[in-house]
């Protein structure tokens, strides 16, 4: 059987760059140059959790291990656990019948989990605990026959997931500007959801709008969003508005990270570019730039931040101010099928996600 796996694309090819010289030539920078460096910013406690649980089960069943859509929204990790024997798949009917599948980070539906049963499939879900909660959220509001009106994207896996709850009960509002196009069927009996990795002024702005239309539209219990996409954005917010240049790690198919992009033009930077690598960091970007601001994305290794820090070092930028506006310590337990493997095993060494210093590969 042949396996259609995830295309990954990998890092381009470093080209010949300009010199330090020959950018400061081109426009010279008026006063000291220096990065601001927003913390928090690359890995949260739900990306840790759902990488370990794929090293973990090729460290104690051995590859291949296969992994339902990409684990995080990453190049570089992605690639890295294909080295190590993960075998990266589009669809549960592309993985050979009894073997092991892991769910991704992003959440799957009732009816993924029913055709990997269906397939005789060994699960692990790495579902992160926060989009978890979202699902329950939907299910207990679909059961009180509530309308529910989940604010994302549609066609991201996180949203198809959790659509897939209750499909009969929830429409997908992408933008403030389709709220005019929802109906509901009791004006009374709505709520609103969320994806967690939402801008959250857009997805505020979206509530706005629905609440003009729904007066009684009720809030989810608690945050959709969760606490690190929040964070993030709120540590770029304060960066924004005195960087000339900010330049965000992260994948272009990873919602937060493109987020962070858009945060940091929308609170004052000149310029916000997004990189998956430091040698896709353009010279010409740093023409006439004093302060560049520098964050990443929440599926983000720091090892791909501090290579575009020594990028920055070369072209002199070797002043690195860390802009700190929250700390995290959120763990989460590894998925269950997972812990009761490692507990048999004796293995103690990893127990949790979410690690109190940044991850370096």
């Amino acid at each position: 059987m042949t396996s259609a796996a995830v295309s990954v694309p990998m890092p381009s090819i470093p080209r010949k760059r300009r010199s330090r010289a020959e950018v400061e030539a081109a426009a010279p920078v008026e006063g000291a140059k220096r990065v601001l460096l927003a913390a928090p910013r690359g890995y949260c406690a739900g990306v840790d959790r759902a990488v370990i649980a794929v090293e973990k089960a090729l460290e104690h069943y051995g590859p291949p291990v296969y992994v339902r859509k990409q684990i995080v929204h990453n190049v570089h990790v992605v690639s890295s656990l294909e080295a190590k024997g993960a075998i990266f798949v589009e669809e549960n009917d592309e993985v050979p019948e009894g073997a092991l599948v892991i769910f991704s980070a992003h959440g799957v539906s009732p009816a993924v989990v029913q055709s990997a049963e269906e397939r005789g499939l060994r699960t692990i879900d790495a579902t992160c605990p926060l989009v978890t909660k979202v699902h329950r959220e939907a299910v207990r509001f679909a059961k009180d026959d509530y309308d529910i009106l989940l604010i994302g994207h549609e066609g991201h896996e996180e949203v198809e997931g959790t659509s897939g709850e209750a499909p009969e009960h929830i429409q997908i509002v992408n933008s403030p500007d389709e709220v005019d196009k929802v109906t509901v069927r009791d004006p009374e009996k709505v709520i609103w959801l969320s994806q967690t990795t939402l801008s959250v002024d857009e997805t505020m702005e979206t509530v706005r709008r629905l609440r003009d239309r729904f007066p009684t539209l009720q809030d989810p219990p608690s945050d959709d969003i969760c606490y690190a996409t929040t964070n993030r954005q709120v540590a770029i917010k304060k960066v924004a508005p005195q960087a000339d240049l900010v330049i965000v790690v992260g994948s272009a198919n990873s919602s937060n990270s493109v987020r962070l992009v858009e945060v940091a033009l929308e609170y004052g930077a000149k310029r916000s570019e997004r990189v998956d690598y430091a040698n896709q960091v353009d010279e010409a970007w740093f023409e006439g730039v004093a302060t560049v601001g520098v964050t990443s994305g929440a599926s983000v290794p720091e090892v791909l931040v501090q290579d575009v820090l020594r990028l920055l070092a070369e072209y002199g930028y070797a002043d690195v101010e860390e802009v700190v506006t929250a700390e995290e310590d959120l763990l989460f337990s590894l998925p269950k099928e997972l812990r009761a493997t490692l507990k048999q095993a004796g293995d103690s060494s990893r127990g949790l996600g979410g690690r109190g210093n940044r991850p370096l590969s």
